[in-house]
């Protein structure tokens, strides 16, 4: 061919509809548009993908047309929109979480360095408070002090003036309920003196049958010995003893019916004071005392002392003090009262001698409970002193 000749002009072909590049479809291109959108990364590379899996099913046509028509319909548009939506958002999330950030550690810092301010101050004026001196309360009352130059201390209780000083708990001897209470606490009675009295309607019932039968009895016997008395022969011998057999059988039990009544009605056994009775009208009681409902034993009737002319001090020396003890014509000792200034001296009794435990406690905090303690007995003219049985006093036993 000759090179001076003209080419010829090559027009472009149009391309087939068989051999055309498909044209997307545009629900498909919004959906894409909408899903990178919404993420805050573009995904250029799926976009590729997606559209390069959409090219192999049409047949590949001429290369100068191929590469022109698609990319510029399909791929400017939704990596614009999508670079352009997704770079602002995340500008947006990254910047204001980065200036939040500063803030919340400046004011925690305040709040920690505010807490140790307000630390140190109530250190210091709690070290303050604390370290004021404070004044001793003067005690309640003036604390017992020894009367002698050398004496033995004990706990030492009040009770009655009695021979074997202890007071007086009386029991019933039969069981039923209280009709009458006849004495209150703090009275002072006689021997003899009722005290309650019980329900006795059936025991009494019960003597007077015993009294019918001594009165049958009685007619019975009277007839026999008349009988015999006009004729011996009218009635045996034998007859008239078994008579006055039954007589006698009924006398015996018409006494101890009316023994057996007596006991209904309570009384004093000795001239003393009612310091106690447990006992209310309606009550059950029975040969054991009356149940208590609150300790869940049984409680004496009435507790009784003796006269309170002159009243004892029964004091708990320690066994390991008993060596120390004077003999009884050189002993001497002085109470005082607990929370009071009142010392009354004491008239040496008896020493009962028999060391037991110690059960009379006077709850003080250095009390020492286990051991074995020796009573002694003191005794004090009462007067006007506030004392009462059972109360606990402070004794100082020395040596003349």
């Amino acid at each position: 061919m000759n090179p001076d000749e003209p080419k010829p002009e090559v027009k472009p072909t149009e391309p087939k509809p068989e051999t055309s590049a498909p044209m997307p479809d545009p629900k498909a291109v919004e959906l894409t548009h909408d899903a990178k959108a919404a993420d805050s990364k573009p995904e250029p590379a799926v976009a590729k993908s997606e559209v390069k899996a959409d090219e192999p099913e049409a047949k590949t046509p001429p290369k100068p047309e191929t590469k022109v028509e698609p990319k510029t319909e399909v791929k400017p548009e939704p990596k614009s929109e999508a670079k352009a939506g997704s770079k602002p958002k995340v500008e947006s999330e990254t910047k204001p979480e980065a200036k939040a950030a500063a803030p919340s550690t400046a004011v925690g810092n305040k709040i920690i360095f505010t807490i140790a301010i307000i630390g140190i101050l109530a250190g210091l004026v709690a070290a303050y408070i604390f370290g004021i001196q404070r004044k001793a309360q003067p005690p309640v009352f003036k604390p017992v002090s020894n009367p002698f130059e050398s004496a033995i201390y004990a706990n030492g209780m009040i009770e009655s003036d009695l021979p074997d000083g202890e007071n007086i708990n009386i029991f019933p001897e039969v069981s039923g309920p209280i009709t009458s209470v006849l004495v209150q606490e703090g009275q002072s009675v006689l021997a003899g003196t009722p005290l309650f009295m019980i329900e006795d309607s059936v025991q009494r019932a019960n003597t007077e049958l015993a009294a019918a039968n001594r009165k049958l009895a009685r007619d019975q016997y009277d007839k026999d010995r008349a009988a015999y008395d006009l004729d011996p022969k009218s009635i045996s011998q034998n007859v008239l003893d078994t008579a006055e057999d039954t007589v006698n059988q009924a006398s015996a039990a018409l006494k101890a019916a009316n023994a057996l009544l007596q006991y209904y009605s309570v009384k004093a056994p000795v001239d003393g004071v009612v310091l106690a009775v447990n006992a209310a009208v309606g009550g059950y009681v029975s040969p054991q005392g009356d149940y208590d409902t609150y300790t869940e034993l049984f409680d004496p009737l009435v507790i009784m002392s003796g006269p309170q002319n002159y009243m004892d001090v029964r004091c708990y020396v320690d066994e390991i003090l008993v060596s120390r003890l004077p003999s009884k014509w050189h002993i001497q000792a002085q109470m005082q009262i607990t929370g009071t200034d009142i010392k009354v001296p004491l008239e040496f009794v008896r020493v009962q001698p028999y060391i037991s435990p110690k059960i009379e406690l006077s709850n003080e905090k250095q009390e020492q409970v286990d051991l074995r303690v020796l009573p002694v007995i003191f005794r004090f003219e009462k007067k006007d002193f506030p004392v009462y049985p059972g109360q606990m006093v402070d004794v100082f036993i020395g040596q003349k």
